[in-house]
């Protein structure tokens, strides 16, 4: 089965990305890096064994050929949760059981970091954005190892969309946790964690 890897926040800049998280958690993210592929750049913070990803387009990279991930191009608004990310053991495999328009495998790597990231044609996600990606890690290197106790956990995922029980069968296949929930609703997510400020959310 696959496990959740990280929550993606999504930003117009990352210095927004970083203040969203922060007011809400008590706890600014830290160093991340640069995806050339997709011209974006991140910040990590810690969440158990999972984290918490700030991206945003990086204007100071070449725009990239193909639409960004997580539907960055069209992002407009406020810092918010727009997008989970699943790791799965096989990705290729994982693809046989996915939507329509999970993506494609791709390798990437930064620094020791290397793993293989469904990316699809248009950059979005099925049900509007609220399936998740899926990821495969290569070797044994993981943000996670290097981000430190952050007093940070996560405790719940709550996952909205019109269509539920289709995007709960969609799910089945990859995931058994008690922490995700799906319910009917305009699409879109909420996050719940535990942090050294009590029980908070993005």
């Amino acid at each position: 089965m696959a496990v959740i890897d990280h929550l993606v926040v999504s930003a117009a800049t990352l210095e927004d990305g970083a203040a969203f998280v922060e007011a809400n958690l008590g706890v600014a993210p830290g160093g991340g890096g640069e995806h050339p592929l997709m011209a974006t750049h991140n910040r990590l913070l810690g969440a158990g064994e999972a984290y918490l990803e700030v991206i945003s387009a990086a204007p100071h990279l070449t725009p990239p050929c193909r639409p960004r991930w997580f539907g960055l191009d069209g992002f407009t608004g406020p810092a918010r949760l727009t997008n989970w990310v699943l790791a799965v053991p096989d990705l290729t495999a994982a693809l046989r059981h996915a939507p329509p328009g999970t993506g494609v495998p791709q390798d990437l790597t930064r620094g020791d970091l290397a793993w293989r990231f469904s990316l699809s044609e248009n950059g979005e996600l099925p049900f509007d954005g609220i399936f998740p990606a899926l990821i495969e890690w290569q070797g044994v290197a993981h943000p996670v190892q290097r981000l430190g106790d952050t007093g940070i956990e996560l405790v719940r995922l709550e996952l909205r969309h019109p269509d539920a029980p289709a995007l709960t069968a969609a799910l089945a296949p990859f995931l058994a946790d008690a922490r995700v929930t799906v319910q009917p609703g305009a699409p879109g997510m909420m996050a719940w964690f535990e942090t050294p400020l009590g029980l908070r959310s993005l």
